[in-house]
């Protein structure tokens, strides 16, 4: 199948300035991220920027860029213009891969495209894993989602999904026998067409409330699906800790 991935990478982080350009044996982060997607089998692997040093470390190692605004809101709104600049008709699928994500799983990255393709009821697809710990699920930070019958995403959530009545409120230290507890997983493909008109929709309550922008889409009545893998994907890059053990992975 064809489907582009788009990797945005932004220079300002509160945590880890200047985090796109960070080595990881020899190569920017960035730079290390695209490759991993190009393993993915995608048509395309363009990075959508606003830094024009983050421009110019990926074309010195051979990655297309798309040079975007700098006041977008979000991620979603920067990938909506990179669509936009390449020309990407309605109907093409686009994979948002975080520019923080250099060990990213190849498959899975095409797993999510392959996934939307199939499933045209849905505007976008997404991924997810099953929770294993007690801690994880009760973790606000460890986003989790519950599904349909048919494996789309009801609802997401930093709450202990799906509420187990009897075990939690009887102090069980075990998770919900069933349905398994689902992490979510932060990667997305989205059809163009959707992509494009997304910056313009209302945000949600819910959205606002949870501080997560997924459910603005189904808010707004769309549909993803979720693609549920068995082996949880490396963990991405947000404190010099996460870019210290990364670097471990180049070392030898």
């Amino acid at each position: 199948m064809n489907f582009t991935v788009l990797i945005p990478a932004r220079m300002a982080s509160s945590r880890l300035p200047g985090k796109p350009l960070a080595d990881l044996g020899g190569k920017p982060m960035v730079v290390r991220v695209a490759e991993r997607a190009l393993e993915a089998g995608a048509m395309q692997v363009v990075v959508a920027t606003d830094a024009a040093e983050v421009a110019q470390a990926c074309a010195e190692h051979g990655i297309p860029t798309v040079m975007t605004r700098a006041d977008h809101q979000s991620g979603s709104d920067r990938l909506a213009e990179a669509c936009t600049i390449l020309g990407l008709s309605d109907d093409q699928i686009v994979v948002n891969v975080q520019g923080d994500e250099p060990l990213i799983d190849p498959p899975l990255v095409r797993a999510c495209a392959e996934l939307l393709e199939e499933r045209t009821d849905c505007v976008a697809a997404t991924a997810a894993h099953t929770i294993h710990s007690v801690a994880e699920l009760r973790n606000p930070n460890v986003v989790k989602v519950v599904l349909d019958k048919a494996g789309r995403a009801l609802y997401f959530s930093r709450a202990s999904i799906p509420w187990w009545r009897d075990g939690s409120t009887a102090g069980e230290p075990h998770l919900p026998p069933r349905p398994a507890a689902l992490r979510h997983i932060g990667l997305y493909a989205y059809r163009v067409g959707f992509l494009k008109r997304f910056p313009a929709l209302e945000p949600a309550p819910l959205e606002q409330a949870e501080a997560l922008e997924q459910l603005r889409i189904l808010w707004h009545e769309g549909k993803i699906a979720v693609y549920v893998t068995d082996t949880p994907p490396p963990a991405g890059v947000d404190t010099p800790e996460d870019l210290l053990r990364v670097r471990q992975h180049y070392i030898g």
